[in-house]
């Protein structure tokens, strides 16, 4: 049995589905292609799969997306949805799916898929405080800290931001004068307003990162500490 991930490959353009199945095994995962939402299905609950990757039609109004979730190894994680429309587009962020726009970008594609398989799963296990809001610029936009712990943080983001943060992405902290280096762990999205990313710090220097724990140490809290993983 192939331990590498299995994608789901849903598209009723049949080139479509090629490419996207040729591009996946290179970058070694297991694609399984379907160009019916019949055979779709039919692939998605003769064995497990990590990721669902399907037309929008396909995803929402033949029902996928929902019919997926049991069959899924993790039931957090999103799928992929590839469209061409803004209404489509919609419909993913509603559902809180990952969109990719038609033509699709390869590179951005297996971004999507990495960040799929790494969104809600439990990364850490530490003590996280609630904070009042402190402004921050993600990668220069204008942002927001809500909750802090040693290895992370949690930000909230207008969500008129074009596109969600990269894998890692930078947060100036002015309160401190610090610049942290983020990996990207989770997303979620909060309200029409807003999402929420939560955030591990990496490639930090040993100067940052002790300035970070000594500010977490010494902020305020605002409402409870939680324990969470």
């Amino acid at each position: 049995m192939s331990a590498r991930p299995r994608v789901i490959v849903a598209s009723p353009l049949g080139t479509e589905t090629e490419v996207l199945a040729d591009w996946l095994t290179t970058d070694g995962f297991e694609p399984v292609k379907a160009v019916t939402s019949a055979g779709a299905l039919a692939a998605i609950t003769a064995r497990s799969f990590d990721v669902l990757l399907a037309d929008a039609g396909f995803a929402f109004k033949e029902g996928l997306d929902v019919a997926s979730r049991p069959h899924r190894k993790n039931s957090l994680t999103p799928t992929i949805v590839i469209g061409d429309s803004q209404a489509a587009e919609t419909q993913a962020d509603v559902r809180g799916a990952m969109y990719v726009r038609r033509p699709v970008d390869r590179a951005t594609l297996m971004c999507c898929i990495t960040m799929a398989l790494l969104d809600e799963r439990p990364v850490r296990c530490s003590l996280r405080k609630r904070v009042e809001r402190i402004q921050v610029t993600v990668d220069g936009t204008r942002s927001h800290i809500i909750d802090v712990s040693p290895e992370g943080l949690r930000i909230e983001i207008p969500s008129d931001r074009r596109s969600t943060p990269p894998p890692y992405f930078s947060v100036r902290v002015p309160l401190i004068g610090v610049g942290l280096m983020v990996q990207r762990m989770w997303s979620a999205r909060r309200s029409a307003a807003v999402s929420w990313y939560g955030g591990a710090l990496a490639r930090n220097s040993m100067k940052v990162e002790l300035a970070w724990k000594n500010f977490v140490d010494a902020i305020p809290v605002s409402g409870q500490i939680e324990h969470i993983r």
